[in-house]
């Protein structure tokens, strides 16, 4: 159960037979926990709104409000009122023989689970104890959530190639150098690129982030330096481009090794320079943009076959950053997925699973052609399709 509980929850009993209240009160009450009782729907639903509970108790049949309409008006609080109390807490309800599919009814409402009349004292028990933990389980899921989200990109691992890199990223980012980040694809090269910028003195600012092999080489331009109204067709009005928006920030352009010659003469204007032109206009517009590139390609070579400009590699070649394949820090991998399981977990909602040694030795016997970006699926892929604890087998059958 939740730590904060000390074994005892905040229960309350909902039902106009008042048999069924004392004898839930009583079962519940020698459990350890704190009980309260409510004669109807309505009242039910004022003394949820008023206090946190932990577990709610609700008949089905009751006059006034029944425990379908109760059911309803409480998922409605859940979405419309905030600082609704009660706003994790899972309802149980309580109903006749012949009331089984106005029950499995309230389980697709949201209800987490249904007692039948007579109640067994059992079942009370094992109800109660799986909802709660049911609770404890979802509130430690959001606070995990919350936490993984807090952190940002994350560069996972202890071994000397990662533990270089992660120096050169503290001794760089403080600083305005541009830095070009190379490495296979999946590598991480765009986690690189963030924390530089959360490194640096322009972390305030923005950071814009450029594809430049996903946009036609038609539009680059207009991507990168904005256009005027009218300068082509579908220039519909004036637009900023991607150094514009970056101005007082950090301008990252991924896969520059895809950029077109045309674009790539214009970039290097704007680095030399600290202005850009928008297309379609002969107004130069001062920028400071301090900017990064990331490549898979071997640059030196599309150099050497006329493709990009050796004026720009050096340009951007001021501090390089060569990040290694995951099959070079294969050391890392367990780190790598204790990492993953708890994002991964997290963010489907689910209790953390965990990997036996054997499961994380099957990992590191793989060749990792996709990198970080493969291993993170696997690893999501055996969360989803394996059991709570994943082992070499699950590996051996799924990655």
């Amino acid at each position: 159960m939740h730590p904060n509980w000390n074994g005892m929850a905040k229960l309350l009993i909902i039902d106009d037979e008042r048999g069924i209240r004392n004898t839930l009160r009583e079962i519940l009450a020698d459990e350890g926990h704190e009980v309260d009782v409510a004669e109807n729907g309505k009242q039910g639903l004022e003394m949820a709104q008023a206090k946190a509970y932990d577990l709610i108790f609700s008949d089905i049949k009751m006059p006034e409000m029944d425990g379908m309409e109760l059911l309803a008006k409480i998922e409605d609080c859940r979405l419309k009122i905030e600082d609704f109390a009660s706003a994790e807490c899972p309802i149980v309800m309580i109903s006749g023989h012949g009331d089984v599919e106005t029950a499995v009814q309230a389980l697709k409402m949201g209800a987490y689970d249904f007692l039948l009349k007579p109640l067994d004292l059992n079942r009370i028990l094992i109800t109660t104890k799986n909802a709660l933990e049911s609770k404890s389980l979802k509130q430690e899921t959001k606070q995990l959530r919350k936490r993984v989200a807090a952190k940002g990109p994350q560069m996972i691992g202890e071994s000397a190639a990662i533990t270089r890199v992660r120096d050169i990223i503290n001794k760089v980012a403080p600083t305005e150098a541009r830095v070009l980040i190379t490495g296979p694809n999946g590598t991480g090269k765009e986690v690189v690129a963030h924390l530089i910028h959360e490194g640096s003195n322009r972390s305030n600012g923005p950071l814009v982030e450029v594809n430049c092999a996903a946009i036609p080489s038609e539009l680059i331009e207009s991507e990168l330096f904005g256009h005027m109204k009218g300068s082509f067709t579908g220039a519909v009005k004036d637009r900023a481009g991607k150094f514009e928006q970056a101005d007082g920030g950090t301008l990252f352009l991924d896969e520059i090794g895809d950029m077109s010659l045309a674009a790539q003469t214009k970039v290097l204007r704007a680095l030399q320079e600290s202005e850009i032109t928008r297309v379609g206009s002969d107004k130069a517009i001062k920028v400071n943009v301090r900017v990064l590139a990331a490549t898979n390609k071997n640059l030196a070579k599309e150099i050497a076959e006329g493709n990009f400009r050796e004026d720009l590699f050096h340009r951007l070649n001021v501090i390089p950053i060569a990040v290694p394949a995951l099959n070079e820090r294969l050391e890392d991998i367990p780190l790598l997925v204790s990492y993953f399981a708890q994002q991964i977990c997290a963010e489907q909602g689910i209790a953390l699973k965990t990997f036996e040694d054997g499961a994380i030795k099957a990992l590191q016997t793989k060749d990792w052609t996709g990198n970080i970006r493969q291993l993170r699926n696997v690893v999501e892929r055996l969360i989803i399709l394996a059991g709570s604890q994943i082992t070499a087998e699950d590996v051996n059958l799924y990655a």
